[in-house]
């Protein structure tokens, strides 16, 4: 049985997304600053909320379980 429910993929961007300041708090301490304005680059189409979210904001949602080759897979559960 799959642990996931759908299979997003992430977008590039030329300029970073803003991101709630907790969330980067609460990230900063298990990923460093390098990778946390990487992040910030990015994208994905959320199916929860329908609309497009930085992925920072995808990494810290309940529904993310992983994360493999640009590809998120999240288990599309309401928030």
């Amino acid at each position: 049985m799959q642990d996931y429910k759908y299979e997003i993929p992430v977008k590039k961007l030329e300029t970073a997304m803003s991101v709630d300041k907790e969330l980067v708090e609460q990230l900063s301490k298990a990923l460093s600053k390098k990778m946390i304005s990487q992040m910030k680059k990015e994208a994905v189409d959320c199916p929860v909320l329908n609309k497009t979210v930085a992925f920072l904001q995808c990494y810290g949602c309940k529904n993310f379980v992983r994360r493999v080759r640009g590809i998120v897979y999240c288990r599309g559960n309401p928030l």
